[in-house]
């Protein structure tokens, strides 16, 4: 019993290189034609009812265009998100007077980080002070009592006192406090540095006390709900990637973290000859300091829907990659000609129409059923 199993298995095998049918093209036609076998429909079709296929497990669907996707996978690394970072620098040589925010401090926008005693901007309070009063005494007295050209020079003496402090980093509201008494002994030269965006404090490099030069930069903040990833990938995968491209991150390979592909960068990695792909993550759950190594996933699709079907609806028979096409109550192995497979999906170049119904699950039993039906015939 054992022999004669196994001598039907050799059999079957050979039953398949012979009998089952070809590939080929009918003329001027790019569908593909069963050929060979002149007992084709008698030893390959199958017969089942839909609900003998339920029972076998067998599930069936129509074929239509998909647009497959793949992922690509490259390394990458945490940056800080340089649109949503400031710089908090002086204007003007000042001296440290006190400090309001640390490094780490999340801070709103607004919030006073440091203030700043200057020399030169005493004296440009000073100066604002007194023009502002004099402005408005000679505006009381109107055109009609003072001159055109005092009232004009009264008004721009004023205006350029007022440029001087805003200039030099004092907001509107703290100049408004500075003019509300008219009191030159408010000219004290002290101003706060404001947080110009919400953010967390990732730089704080001063003391207090020190004298700090225009533009030296005493704070830093970033919005790190939504830092960079930037990822190297291969220059013929990045063709196939755009900006909104959807990505997702990993974290050790344990936590994942959604993103999408905001900027690719024109020039190549000279060391590396990758090219440089800029990621926005969100990250509001989950702080990833800057210089992390993490890794990439983007997802890439093809524009152009293609027919395709389900990878495991695909067998090899006689040679070539076939689906089994429903007609009715019959089945009959259908060769066709395969293209690119992403995600779980095969193009079909040739073979198949779209809205033919394929067996999509239970493929490979229809084979052993087709095989075992030939060797009864054979037999």
């Amino acid at each position: 019993m054992k022999n004669s199993a196994i001598r039907a298995l050799f059999l079957s095998l050979a039953l398949l290189e012979s009998g089952l049918p070809g590939l080929a093209y009918a003329a001027g036609d790019q569908t593909l034609q069963v050929t060979g076998g002149a007992g084709y429909k008698e030893e390959s079709v199958l017969k089942m009812t839909p609900a003998e296929r339920r029972i076998q497990g067998i599930e069936t669907a129509q074929v239509v265009q998909q647009v497959l996707n793949d992922v690509i996978t490259a390394p990458g690394e945490v940056r800080i998100n340089e649109y949503r970072s400031v710089q908090v620098t002086p204007r003007v040589g000042a001296q440290i007077v006190a400090r309001h925010a640390r490094l780490g401090d999340a801070v709103k926008q607004g919030q006073p980080l440091v203030t700043l005693s200057s020399i030169e901007v005493a004296q440009a309070q000073g100066d604002l002070v007194e023009s502002d009063r004099d402005w408005r005494r000679v505006k009381k007295l109107g055109r009609k009592v003072m001159s055109a050209k005092h009232y004009v020079a009264a008004q721009m003496a004023r205006q350029r006192a007022y440029a001087s402090v805003r200039a030099y980093g004092m907001t509107k509201a703290q100049i408004g406090a500075l003019l509300r008494d008219a009191d030159v002994s408010r000219a004290t030269g002290e101003f706060d540095l404001f947080a110009p965006q919400d953010g967390v404090v990732i730089s704080d490099a001063f003391m207090v006390g020190e004298f700090v030069t225009p533009g030296r930069v005493l704070f830093e903040l970033t919005d790190v709900t939504a830092p960079w990833v930037e990822a190297q990938l291969n220059p013929q995968d990045a063709v196939n990637v755009a900006v909104g491209t959807p990505v997702r991150i990993s974290r050790h390979g344990r936590q994942w973290l959604d993103g999408k592909v905001v900027q690719l960068h024109y020039r190549l990695n000279p060391a590396t000859r990758t090219r440089p792909v800029r990621i926005e993550v969100n990250n509001s759950d989950t702080i990833m300091p800057a210089g992390e190594y993490v890794d990439v996933e983007v997802q890439i699709t093809d524009a152009t829907p293609l027919i395709a079907v389900p990878r495991d609806a695909l067998i090899l028979m006689r040679g070539s990659q076939t689906v089994f096409k429903v007609i009715g109550d019959e089945l009959y192995p259908q060769p066709v000609e395969t293209g690119v497979t992403r995600a779980g999906w095969t193009e079909i170049k040739a073979g198949l129409a779209q809205g033919d119904e394929i067996v999509v699950k239970g493929a490979f039993l229809l084979k052993s059923l087709a095989l075992k039906s030939q060797i009864s015939v054979g037999d």
